[in-house]
């Protein structure tokens, strides 16, 4: 292919889908507002970690990379609830040990992605290059230098928006007519914090899991890291209850709160007051747009597209799955970029929807219902009823963090094989008590209500 793609942002989908463009011969080229990470040390506090999990594993596997990036990352095998009383359940993730998520660093994946990109020599990436807009009409990109000032106009034959959740190239898209956004901010925001490595090095808490402090209106994950630390995440309402963010503004407000409703927590992190104060305090927010694409001139990918909340690990995953499948319609459809475009969006659009919708299902999971009698009944049903109906049914998890099923099918699955199980083990005391041929059957008719088929349809 002799033609030139502009890519604006070479973060975690930026940099992926440049080696998709590369390896079929596309010149490209990437401008990314802030320094070379490689070279210039990026401040931390707002990373999360992120969870690579089978969607994204399979993106990196078909560009050659999933091997070298697991090197890098830590398995979690389920959860770790710790209670207020320090006691331990552990929640697997899957039925069996094939089944985990993988604890990664944002920006070790992300030099992998970028140093990949890079030996391609179609492909140039520019640093320290904001985006200032475009022309929805010629196709022309602006930016302005971030070191010394300077401006430039870029043009190819077209551009690509993964510059996140605040995207410039969506910006300009507010512009043209029939355009629909909108981003919704929880009234929460977050910390990140950490617990370091024992002494002598090593971990200081359970390596293969990701750890869940569940208090209600606030809580805090821990995922782990291969050096030994713990990248910690504390999810707290601004305004709301007993604690809140507005309420811890001195350095004994946090040590008091996380003595009474942490404790164990405090004691492996010595710096958390320092952390507390010297990270900034992140906002979660939902964004949703459409359509994605202008003419054939501009496409919005990844965040830029489709921002969501953290807690389903499908950010990253959803994005790399985005990279796959606009591979393929390239496959199909050559450089009939408007054709792509449009195709990409019907495919990709409501399923960026549910997995929005089902992330924000697992924030209050994570926080509220991780630690219930019900809940912890209902994963077991989940389990035996995978082992007794295979294909037929798939917990809602599953389905999302283990298998390629579109995410809108594992919503509409997921929600009616949870609201039946829930009520079910509500009026139980042990899972020997549940009757798994009553639940599979009265399922299969809310299955068929829906009109939903009853066998699974899995991707390989």
């Amino acid at each position: 292919m002799s033609q030139k793609v502009i890519i604006v942002g070479a973060g975690l989908t930026g940099s992926l889908l440049t080696i998709y463009l590369a390896r079929r011969g596309f010149n490209v080229e990437v401008y990314e507002r802030r320094a070379d990470m490689r070279i210039v040390n990026i401040s931390a506090g707002k990373s999360i970690n992120l969870a690579l999990s089978t969607r994204g594993i399979h993106a990196l596997d078909q560009v050659g990379l999933a091997e070298e990036v697991l090197k890098t990352a830590v398995a979690m095998k389920g959860r770790m609830i710790h209670s207020n009383k320090g006691e331990l359940t552990f929640q697997p993730y899957g039925k069996n040990e094939n089944e985990y998520i993988n604890s990664i660093s944002r920006k070790d994946l992300n030099v992998i992605l970028m140093n990949e990109a890079e030996k391609f020599p179609n492909v140039q990436i520019y640093f320290n290059q904001r985006c200032t807009g475009m022309s929805l009409e010629t196709g022309e990109a602006y930016f302005v230098n971030e070191t010394h000032g300077g401006s430039s106009v870029v043009s190819g034959d077209t551009v690509i928006g993964t510059d996140g959740s605040a995207s410039a190239i969506r910006m300009e898209f507010l512009r043209s007519k029939h355009f629909n956004f909108s981003q919704s901010y929880e009234n929460y925001g977050y910390k990140e914090l950490t617990i370091p490595t024992a002494e002598g090095g090593g971990f200081r808490i359970e390596k293969n899991a990701l750890h869940i402090w569940p208090r209600g209106s606030y809580m805090m994950i821990a995922l782990p890291n291969v050096e030994g630390d713990f990248t910690c995440t504390l999810f707290m309402n601004y305004e709301n209850g007993e604690y809140n963010l507005n309420k811890l503004v001195a350095r004994t407000d946090v040590t008091q709160f996380f003595q009474k409703v942490m404790p164990d927590a405090l004691e492996l992190m010595p710096e958390l007051v320092d952390d507390f104060f010297n990270n900034p305090t992140g906002s979660l927010l939902t964004i949703k747009c459409y359509p994605w694409n202008i003419n054939g001139k501009a496409l919005l990918m990844g965040d830029a597209a489709h921002a969501i909340l953290p807690f389903f690990g499908q950010g990253m995953n959803c994005g790399f799955e985005d990279c796959y499948y606009f591979d393929k319609l390239i496959e199909k459809h050559g450089t009939d970029w408007q054709k792509i475009f449009e195709e990409f969006g019907k495919l990709r659009k409501e399923n960026a929807d549910a997995i929005a919708e089902l992330a924000l299902e697992n924030f209050v999971e994570m926080r509220d219902l991780v630690a219930h009698k019900d809940f912890l009944l209902k994963k077991k049903a989940d389990v035996l009823l995978e082992e007794r109906y295979p294909e037929r049914f798939i917990s809602k998890y599953a389905m999302v963090t283990f298998h390629r099923i579109p995410y809108a099918i594992a919503m509409k699955r997921g929600q009616i094989q949870d609201r039946i199980l829930m009520e079910m083990c509500s009026k139980i005391d042990s899972i020997d008590e549940l009757n798994l041929e009553e639940a599979f059957d009265r399922i299969k008719t809310e299955f068929a209500k829906a009109g939903i088929e009853e066998k699974l349809k899995l991707e390989v």
